[in-house]
């Protein structure tokens, strides 16, 4: 993993390098040298570093001094490894190696353990695992101390790892832990976790993943703490989503916070899989790091090799040349980053096309179903209950005159037929009201309307009107259905603001309200939600049902 690799090359430096530079005695090295290392180490310039230490080198081979060549090439290296030019990084070691042959001289030991590590964390980086296992060997064969050692063995374990080879990744990993220093140990002990996990994935790694966690929180190991957080949040993916989430978070925090973008892209990477809901977002900054990142490296590898081109054939006739050739490299680098963007955008647009077509194909079918459900509840409202209350008006009604009967069928028809149009209100509803109601008194059942006026239907729109037409009807259905009420009464109270509607009956209620509501209940609700007014079910104390409707006061003619 990129983001474990670049805890390997800090922590190998240190050990292998002396903190990735080669210590010489300040009288020996040539000025080009000092103004590499402070542009390197002050003023934090690798491109200005790289420049000065081939010039050091340079003159140091002038001079037959091949060490101090040699270390200034393991420099070059190093810088080439961090920009993200790998092969060539490979390729200056090589060179470098050159350099020392004097095996038994212990500088020469400490270049060499050097330069070779240097080379498997670079292949490392290109996943050229055997390559980086055989390198990690040869640097343990020159280190001058058992840390350095146990740096390189730890290395090779996690090259093992990363090949799937169990039994020499413990080998190297039970040498290794032999370390005392923490941030080595913490490697050592994440990368045991990974061992058993590898091992029989029903181990349970979680001990040595956090207790390395532990040790790098306390020892405020940022580069150490992102490879945890990574470890982490890969083994919760398939067990505890959340966590795996959380990790992830974490780690994208901290490698922000250390300007990591190898890092970054991890874990945006986790995130992309991990956190849908926030996709786009994590896509877009993964996009723009990994275009960066593209344009970095292959900027550092036009740059490194335009530096030794430039002190090559600095004073030479062929200048001209080598600005054109660097120039068009730069060209076929844009356009090549272009050309990615685009193809990129083009994803993305047609991604967003499909959801978008996907989208309104399903706003289409939820209203063609919403209009389904309303012409089932006008059919429901309209006919059903019409035609029981035309069946209650005849049975209260014995001596109803044909020319009646034939009205209110006309009456209903009329409603039937402009059902979708909604268009049933008439001058004379104030009337038919109050005949609707009264229709369902009998003998045995009575049904008094209170404090009703023809006036109480001012600034009340004809829908509202309508809609309480038919709540009403409704209501008076089930009571005249299922309330076995031997009396009802329905009061109309009307100020300014609010008309106010209250039913109440002595039938014998509705027991467990909440889960009894029927199809005729929903409705009622539902219409009530469609005039911005409210209802409210209870029991009456003295045994029934009282029902209160509220409906604020709007304009007749909105």
């Amino acid at each position: 993993m990129k983001n474990v690799l670049f805890s390997i090359i800090l922590i190998s430096i240190l050990y292998c390098s002396k903190k990735g530079n080669i210590k010489q005695d300040n009288v020996a090295k040539n000025i080009y040298h000092k103004k590499a290392e402070k542009f390197r180490d002050d003023i934090k310039d690798l491109d200005s570093a790289f420049y000065y230490y081939y010039i050091a080198k340079e003159n140091y081979i002038k001079n037959n001094d091949s060490i101090k060549a040699a270390e200034s090439l393991i420099n070059m290296a190093f810088i080439q490894t961090t920009k993200g030019d790998f092969y060539g990084s490979i390729e200056t070691s090589l060179i470098a190696n050159k350099f020392l042959n004097d095996e038994k001289n212990s500088i020469v030991k400490r270049d060499l353990a050097t330069s070779y590590n240097n080379m498997g964390i670079a292949s490392g980086f290109l996943y050229n695992h055997n390559d980086a296992i055989q390198f990690y060997k040869k640097a343990a064969e020159f280190t001058l101390n058992k840390e350095d050692t146990f740096t390189c063995f730890n290395n090779i374990a996690d090259a093992y790892l990363h090949k799937k080879d169990t039994i020499l990744a413990r080998k190297y990993l039970n040498l290794a832990i032999k370390t005392k220093n923490s941030k080595n140990y913490a490697r050592v002990i994440n990368n045991l976790g990974k061992l058993k996990l590898l091992e029989n994935p029903h181990n349970n790694p979680l001990p040595e993943f956090y207790k390395a966690l532990k040790i790098r929180l306390d020892s405020k190991d940022i580069e150490g703490l992102n490879s945890s957080y990574s470890t982490l949040s890969d083994y919760f993916k398939y067990r505890e989503k959340n966590k795996s989430l959380s990790f992830a978070k974490k780690m994208l925090e901290t490698a922000t916070m250390v300007e990591n973008p190898e890092d970054q892209m991890q874990a945006l990477q986790k995130l992309i899989e991990l956190d849908p809901s926030h996709y786009l977002n994590y896509f877009k900054k993964f996009q723009s790091l990994n275009d960066s990142l593209i344009v970095s490296r292959g900027k550092a590898k036009n740059q490194f090799a335009v530096i030794r081109y430039d002190v090559d054939q600095k004073n030479t006739e062929n200048q001209n040349l080598k600005l054109q050739d660097t120039e068009n490299k730069i060209n076929i680098l844009y356009r090549n980053v272009v050309l990615i963007i685009l193809s990129l955008l083009l994803i993305v647009a047609f991604f967003w096309y499909k959801k978008r077509k996907k989208r309104l194909q399903q706003e289409k079918e939820l209203e063609v179903k919403n209009t389904q459900l309303k012409m089932s509840k006008k059919v429901h409202d309209v006919v059903a209950n019409g035609l029981y209350h035309m069946m209650i008006d005849v049975q209260n009604n014995p001596e109803m005159d044909k020319t009646r009967i034939l009205n209110d069928i006309e009456k209903m028809y009329e409603e039937s037929r402009d059902i979708s149009h909604e268009n049933i209100a008439e001058e004379d509803f104030a009337s038919r009201f109050i005949n609707m109601i009264t229709s369902y008194s009998s003998d045995e059942q009575k049904v008094l309307p209170v404090g009703y006026k023809e006036s109480i239907w001012e600034n009340i729109s004809h829908t509202t009107q309508l809609e309480l037409y038919y709540i009403l009807r409704e209501i008076l259905v089930n009571m005249k259905k299922h309330s076995q009420a031997k009396l009802a009464s329905v009061k109309f109270e009307k100020n300014e603001n609010v008309l106010k509607i209250k039913y109440t009956d002595n039938g014998t209620g509705i027991n467990n309200l909440a889960e009894q509501k029927g199809t005729g209940i929903h409705n009622t609700e539902n219409r009530i939600g469609t005039i911005g007014g409210d209802i409210t079910f209870e029991k009456n104390p003295k045994g029934g049902l009282i029902i209160q409707i509220t409906i604020p006061i709007q304009s007749k003619y909105v």
